[in-house]
């Protein structure tokens, strides 16, 4: 279900009520405070008629002074408060990210180019700018403008009136412009997320389009984004501009009224000099609030545009861990698969139809079936990626699903055949957190011949690797890989041509300690080079 951008913030401020409360607490007393201003030079005014200074006056000047010292230091204290609110977003924004982008269902990511998902996240940076103006000032012109209409009502009932219909005209010029200049922001915005996924995608294949600069498609592309941005951010604009002219003719209308009535009482001696000048400055207040109202619309757009944005990495679903039970024994699993059926949405034929197969417990086996046969969706299923639409799988004689999820994935390894090698050290992308014996780390890096290699690096196993292995030989990051698959020694490894680009000698004896019977884990790969098959337990043919 899609929630509202307007939705949305709510539910974010439902987050910081404590802190909300200290922020309007804070502009309740500024609104209320302001009044001194206006209240004050009423009665200095009137001090002045009489010709005399007095004490009385002197305080009154003080009690003024004081009033707009007071303002200014509830002020700092509000943007202390909001400050606190904007870190903690940045903070709670970070993790949740990192949080649920590796549990987004597979089933989603096949449509979407993880990747530019992060993009979104930049958009709590606008959230965090936005909010200043939404929760102080925003707030602080409609407690202006409130006690500004309550403190003229005093003066004369009149000004009750002008105030209601005022406050009805400002409500029909949100109500009609508002949700129009929202959806312009959202186009707009797509446009933006658009072009920068698309900047991306010319970064990271920059060498095909360098060697095809003549063609300027890259160009052409960018231009067609760059025109629909254009063309919705004009919309957008046309609708601030609508706007600004309604709030401009509303600020004129509010000011002739106040000033005009204020004018007649004064003529109908309903209001002494002292109380006019008091009405004349509240009115510039509630005038100097509208304005603050006008110039804070855009940003409430950006803000709620940028919650959207944020909303949909949040909107997706997470993977789903029903199971209770933990993992139980020293030995490799024991799997069996019973009438597996598999296709991915909107695909017309199964993947897998009705397949089933047992592995024992530390069975090593090649998995073969020619191209299309789904050996590599086999695999994703096995590891809990994908679900199957019929069929079950048993771990140890237990449904997979039983299991606790977590627990399950510590215990088995998963090797893809694209680049997964992440900007960090050597040993970061080996133990990825895991609290791994030292002895044994090293009893791997000696396993696959990388002791010498890191050995020679500036800082050893703690050099820092870039983002996907660069300026690594393609030999290095497939050792490294397979690493990362066996010093936790797992109970399950599935495997998809792990040592593609390894010499063939050095592969050999890799596959020796991998389908060794000594070791105690169950093993199923994919592979053509024959030496797997030459020591494998068997060869399971799926069709």
């Amino acid at each position: 279900m899609t929630i509202p951008p307007v939705q949305r913030f709510l539910n974010l401020m439902k987050l910081y009520r404590s802190e909300l409360r200290q922020i309007y607490i804070y502009a309740l007393f500024v609104g209320v405070v302001n009044l001194t201003l206006p209240l004050g030079i009423q009665a200095i005014i009137n001090f002045l008629q009489i010709g005399e200074l007095t004490s009385t006056w002197v305080l009154l000047v003080i009690f003024v002074l004081v009033g707009i010292a007071i303002t200014g230091i509830l002020q700092v204290l509000q943007l202390r408060v909001v400050e606190n609110i904007q870190q903690d977003l940045f903070a709670r924004s970070g993790f949740e990210f990192a949080y649920r982008i590796p549990k987004i269902t597979f089933l989603q990511l096949d449509r979407i180019h993880a990747p530019e998902l992060v993009n979104r996240f930049f958009d709590t940076l606008t959230v965090q700018k936005g909010l200043p103006k939404i929760l102080i000032d925003f707030s602080l012109a409609i407690f202006q403008i409130v006690f500004g209409l309550i403190l003229l009502a005093i003066y004369s009932p009149f000004f009750i009136i002008l105030g209601v219909t005022m406050a009805i005209i400002l409500y029909f010029i949100f109500r009609i412009t508002g949700p129009k200049g929202l959806e312009t922001s959202l186009i707009e915005s797509k446009y933006k997320y658009r072009l920068a996924h698309w900047l991306e995608e010319v970064a990271r294949v920059n060498r095909t389009f360098k060697m095809n600069a003549g063609a300027d498609f890259h160009l052409e592309k960018t231009d067609t984004i760059v025109s629909g941005y254009l063309k919705s951010r004009e919309s957008h604009f046309k609708v601030l501009i609508n706007q600004f002219r309604f709030f401009v003719a509303f600020k004129v209308i509010l000011a002739a009224g106040l000033l005009l009535l204020g004018g007649v009482l004064v003529f109908n001696e309903q209001l002494n000099l002292g109380q006019f000048v008091a009405s004349e400055i509240v009115i510039l207040l509630i005038i100097n609030s509208v304005e603050k109202i006008i110039r804070t619309i855009d940003t409430i757009y950006d803000t709620l545009t940028g919650l959207e944005k944020i909303g949909y990495v949040t909107d997706l679903e997470l993977d789903k861990h029903g199971g209770r039970l933990e993992v139980r024994g020293e030995n490799g699993f024991g799997v069996r698969v019973r009438d597996l059926q598999f296709t991915f949405p909107g695909m017309r034929r199964n993947i897998l139809n009705d397949l089933s197969f047992e592995l024992a417990e530390n069975e090593k086996v090649v998995l073969a079936g020619p191209s299309g046969s789904g050996k590599s969706v086999l695999l994703q299923i096995l590891a809990g990626i994908h679900r199957p639409n019929e069929g079950e799988i048993y771990i140890n004689g237990v449904p997979f699903n039983n299991y606790r999820r977590g627990e399950l994935t510590d215990h088995l390894a998963v090797s893809f055949p694209i680049n997964q090698i992440f900007e960090g050290t050597f040993r970061e992308n080996i133990l990825l957190g895991r609290d791994i014996d030292e002895d044994r780390l090293e009893h791997t890096l000696d396993v696959l011949d990388l002791t010498d290699f890191i050995i020679h690096q500036p800082q050893g196993i703690e050099s820092d690797l870039d983002s996907g292995g660069r300026r690594l030989p393609r030999s290095i990051i497939q050792k490294i890989l397979v690493a990362r698959l066996i010093v936790a020694n797992p109970q399950l490894l599935l495997l998809e041509d792990p040592l593609q680009f390894i010499a063939d000698d050095e592969k050999k004896r890799i596959i020796d300690y991998l389908m060794s019977p000594e070791r105690k884990w169950t093993l199923l790969v994919i592979s053509d080079f024959y030496y797997w098959r030459e020591r494998a337990d068997r060869v399971l043919n799926i069709c």
